[in-house]
């Protein structure tokens, strides 16, 4: 069968990406086809498409990590689920088209009353919220926690999450737009990070222990987050914003000069402090499907709340969709609904 799909022949620039027209082969015993009704963007979208991404597919490929859709074929080995069934999933690149095929092990039916806008913002976000603040960070009853871009999608699913604790979460944004909407949801505290970034965390946390903090920002908000963290604190490296700037194609001068002026921790002071760094990527789990799945279940047997939705684009608008995301002027998910 023919598909669409945004490809790109060669990393460095969104201007790179281009609407295709691309055979389909036929699904695999174990796979499914998928006919794609929405696309959930993410920062690792811009950071494979701009080649900044150790994980990026090398030569020729369709970016995007999640989706929704129906399955309108599926291979012979497949019966956990039938034609017709709404599903969302993450795949390892490849969610820019309208059908594509996939493993069944990395997919799931869509929730009951879910659209499939709220499918496609579901699996990413919150499977990172989760596996830093419960798997890497040990987060306990009345922890104390951290969020830096507070009011994206993986910012709103961390203090979902960390509620299920009775944690104190303090969110952090760029813009005080946003403050209402972590007001909304929950937030104990927001702070807006300005040069006084160091003393508003400060008073945010008055005598309490800093345990958590989750961190895609990195440099000096990096630096001053892990100076504050108490004894036994953890932070959990998620995603490199900085390194984002914000054009089509990297700036690689400032790039350079950013990587070479992040901050360093000396390994032999981790000890005398008792705290710790984590990193992870979510790309790890995708070779570690039975884990992914048991978290997925995990996350959804807490009844959180709907992803938020903050635009949706065309399909057709999927580049403006994504120079808008990449702009950092959006709350929640940004999604690219398919006809």
């Amino acid at each position: 069968m023919k598909r669409k799909a945004y490809r790109i022949n060669k990393a460095g620039s969104i201007n790179n990406l281009k609407l295709v027209s691309e055979d389909l082969i036929e699904p695999e015993g174990d796979e499914v086809t998928i006919k794609v009704k929405a696309i959930g963007l993410n920062f690792a979208d811009i950071f494979a498409i701009q080649g900044l991404y150790s994980a990026t597919p090398k030569g020729s490929f369709v970016p995007g990590l999640e989706y929704s859709g129906i399955i309108v074929k599926k291979g012979i080995s497949v019966s956990e689920f039938d034609i017709g069934d709404l599903v969302m999933g993450s795949i390892r690149f490849g969610s820019y088209a309208d059908h594509l095929n996939i493993n069944k092990n990395y997919i799931l039916k869509i929730p009951g009353g879910w659209s499939f806008e709220y499918g496609a913002a579901f699996i990413v976000q919150s499977l990172t919220a989760y596996y830093s603040l419960v798997e890497l960070g040990n987060i306990k009853n009345n922890s104390t926690v951290l969020v830096h871009s507070a009011a994206g999608g993986v910012g709103i699913y961390a203090n979902r999450i960390a509620k299920k604790f009775n944690a104190y979460t303090i969110g952090t944004v760029g813009s005080d737009k946003k403050i209402e909407l972590l007001k909304k949801e929950g937030y104990d505290d927001v702070i807006i990070r300005v040069n006084d970034f160091s003393e508003k965390l400060k008073q945010s946390l008055k005598e309490r222990n800093l345990d958590i903090v989750l961190d895609c920002i990195g440099g000096k908000i990096f630096s001053e987050s892990f100076k504050q963290m108490g004894a036994g604190g953890r932070i959990i490296v998620y995603g490199a914003a900085q390194y984002s700037t914000g054009g089509a194609h990297p700036n690689y001068l400032k790039v350079l000069s950013k990587y070479l002026t992040r901050p360093k921790i000396d390994p032999l002071s981790l000890s005398d402090k008792n705290k710790s760094v984590m990193g992870f990527n979510l790309i790890y789990l995708w070779d570690k499907v039975d884990m992914m799945k048991k978290y997925l279940n995990n996350i959804l047997e807490m009844n959180l709340a709907k992803p938020i939705i903050g635009e949706v684009f065309d399909f057709k608008e999927l580049l403006s969709a994504v120079r808008k995301f990449q702009s950092g002027q959006t709350v929640g998910k940004v999604i690219v609904k398919v006809d």
